[in-house]
């Protein structure tokens, strides 16, 4: 549970939550400070959580010309059982060049008292291949399909798939997560847009910013699945993790829940600020 714990914060620090770095199709992203408090909603299995909590802090900023900026921090603190506390600290960093050719990472994950787990590498998409370059944990170089998806690039298709109606949208997604190794097969569900008009039932700080009343979002959730184990093995697979949000057209993310199969942390965005309205406009 632990590992899974970890190996899906990596995937999260870097991927959808940040909702954010993406070239929209029909306008640009806006650049923002969200910071979201997480609450235990539900325990399962033999070995359950008695409590959790714990926050998520997320910067992006950028444009489809100078590439975007992302940095991520969650602080989270888990009642196993027994008296036992497991507090994991994630931080996290990346920049996509707005056409998705180019992806730098940098993951720092440390629990309790353990050493640090650092990833720090880069990802240059060419022709029909993608080359990763990790200085840590260890220097290595390796290709992967030129299928796979970045992060940004991923958020980007989830929203022209919601704005074409789909509901459905399966990729291949590398975000630097775990070892720097993994790759994601990912499986979006997309609902029913809910329009600006429509009341709110649990109002944040998003709902009543000026920036975001007049805009459409959808109820989404990603599940990933580790893609070595699917090769393994036949049949129905469990995800490693799923989360669901609801995701603005501006790449604004609302009402995070994240399900790591033992539990499920809720995230409430208990604080929303936009930064500099510079950074919103389109590439020339």
């Amino acid at each position: 549970m632990v590992r899974s714990f970890r190996t899906s914060l990596g995937a999260l620090a870097i991927a959808a939550l940040a909702c954010g770095p993406a070239k929209a199709a029909g306008g640009p992203f806006l650049p923002h400070q969200a910071l979201y408090d997480l609450s235990l909603a539900k325990s399962r299995g033999s070995s359950p959580i008695n409590s959790a909590r714990g926050r998520i802090l997320y910067n992006f900023s950028g444009n489809a010309c100078e590439g975007y900026t992302s940095e991520f921090r969650q602080v989270s603190e888990l009642e196993v059982g027994e008296g036992k506390t497991m507090l994991s600290d994630l931080r996290s960093s990346s920049w996509e060049d707005g056409d998705g050719k180019s992806y730098r990472f940098k993951v720092d994950s440390r629990t309790n008292d353990a050493d640090p787990s650092e990833v720090d590498g880069i990802a240059e998409r060419s022709g029909d291949h993608i080359t990763v370059k990790l200085k840590q944990p260890e220097a290595r170089t390796f290709t992967l399909d030129g299928a796979t998806v970045f992060p940004t690039e991923q958020i980007q298709r989830i929203i022209a798939a919601a704005r074409d109606g789909k509901s459905l949208l399966e990729l291949s997604v590398y975000d630097g997560s775990d070892n720097g190794q993994k790759v994601y097969n990912t499986l979006s569900v997309i609902g029913q847009p809910i329009a600006p008009s429509r009341d709110v039932t649990s109002p944040d700080p998003s709902t009543s910013d000026d920036h975001m009343k007049a805009l459409t979002r959808w109820p989404v959730t990603v599940s990933y699945f580790d893609r070595e184990a699917q090769k393994k093995k036949d049949g129905e697979q469990t995800p490693v993790y799923s989360m669901s949000f609801e995701l603005y057209e501006n790449g604004v993310s609302r009402r995070l829940v994240l399900d790591y199969n033992d539990f499920v942390i809720a995230g409430a965005l208990g604080k929303f600020d936009v930064k500099d309205g510079k950074d919103v406009r389109p590439c020339k």
